[in-house]
């Protein structure tokens, strides 16, 4: 994360541990408990203010989707979490959480907590599918690089082209049987890699995946954002609003990985969720909802597997060549020739951001799982105490 984001959440966690720490009156820590609420939701606008205008002022920021800006929301939402955490929890007694409206919409979060757990599993899988893209891409950007390019380079590539523009135009939602599959390829057997490379895309079978076969990732979404609603009157000053305000994160975050990563059932997620657009930390959030949704619309077809940046344009590039490859003669004209190569290029130039990005990417869902998970568990315990709920069952 950037060094002022980090400074900043660094002194802000420190701020609360010190005043927590200090043996006054619950009276005495009001004001103070007012003013980290406050701070809380400015840290939390300037994360998504940051990540809305590097889509929109920055014409050299990482576009929207993107492998790149994915990586920066997540890490946004992590220091998000940790804030959250310690507003909530860090040095207070357990029975000033287990209290009306907390006794209710603590549990309504920890639900939210688990059914992120499954998108997480969820896009963790399409990530594996788009590597799996990537290297159908590979395939064609080494075969049409050979100078000359002869008959043998255009029908290898043409053979992984295909199968790359037939994946991504597989529709979510239309799969039937007792097993739910998708058209994402994956290498056949073998241990040499690239003696499996040179079968090229014939080698590739289709990847199963493991979520259950009725799981919908659009249905999920919608199950999280349903009873999401600011609080109103006097608990919109209380802890109240810190739960609404990372609810909403989640929620948020969880939708943007779905809408970029090939997932399971996403029929009906361009409906986004409703946000009160009087709340300041919100409008960000608010204009970023807007602009994925746009592009939904925008780019949404027959088979759209994601809105993820580099898939997008893997798909327009993998089209042009497949035209280049049917049509293509010996020897080619020059002209052409120039146009496929630079295609060409930027195919490989996508193909090296997937590269360096998806696996650290994959990484950072994990470690989102494992980091709400953990903060799932502390807040069953602390309720726990104070004979709220069932101890943890996850």
């Amino acid at each position: 994360m950037p060094a002022t984001t980090e400074n900043n959440q660094g002194s802000f966690l420190g701020r609360i541990s010190i005043r927590r720490n200090q043996v006054m009156s619950m009276d005495g820590n009001h004001d103070q408990e007012l003013e980290d609420l406050e701070l809380f939701q400015k840290h939390v606008g300037d994360r998504f203010t940051d990540l809305l205008s590097s889509t929109t002022e920055d014409p050299t920021g990482d576009a929207l989707l993107s492998i790149a800006w994915l990586r920066k929301l997540l890490d946004e939402f992590l220091c998000c979490e940790a804030e959250f955490k310690a507003v909530l929890m860090m040095g207070r007694d357990p029975s000033q959480i287990s209290k009306p409206p907390l006794d209710k919409l603590l549990p309504e979060f920890l639900d939210r907590v688990v059914k992120s757990l499954d998108v997480c599993n969820a896009v963790t899988l399409g990530l594996d599918a788009v590597k799996n893209l990537q290297r159908l891409a590979e395939i064609a950007v080494s075969a049409l690089e050979q100078r000359p390019i002869g008959d043998g380079q255009v029908r290898r590539a043409k053979k992984a082209l295909n199968s790359l523009v037939t994946a991504m135009m597989h529709e979510d939602g239309n799969t039937k049987g007792t097993e739910r599959s998708r058209s994402f390829g994956r290498r056949g057997g073998g241990n040499n890699a690239a003696a499996n490379k040179d079968r090229g895309a014939g080698s590739y079978r289709s990847l199963s995946w493991t979520m259950a076969k009725n799981w919908s990732a659009a249905k999920q979404i919608h199950a999280m954002s349903s009873n999401l609603a600011a609080p109103r009157g006097g608990e919109s000053s209380g802890l109240a609003l810190p739960v609404y305000i990372m609810s909403t994160v989640l929620v948020f975050v969880m939708w943007s990985l779905v809408a970029a990563i090939p997932c399971q059932e996403r029929n009906g997620l361009a409906t986004h969720f409703q946000l009160p657009r009087q709340l300041g930390w919100a409008q960000p959030i608010i204009g970023l909802q807007e602009k994925i949704a746009e592009e939904w619309k925008k780019k949404e077809k027959k088979g759209s597997v994601g809105l993820l940046e580099e898939m997008q344009r893997m798909d327009k590039l993998g089209q042009s060549l497949v035209e280049f490859a049917e049509s293509f003669q010996f020897p080619a004209e020059t002209e052409r020739l120039e146009e496929v190569k630079a295609q060409v290029e930027e195919l490989g130039d996508i193909c090296r951001k997937m590269e360096e990005g998806l696996e650290p990417l994959q990484q950072q869902i994990r470690e989102i799982f494992h980091r709400v998970l953990r903060s799932r568990t502390e807040f069953h315990l602390a309720l726990d105490q104070t004979g709220k709920l069932p101890a943890p069952t996850v």
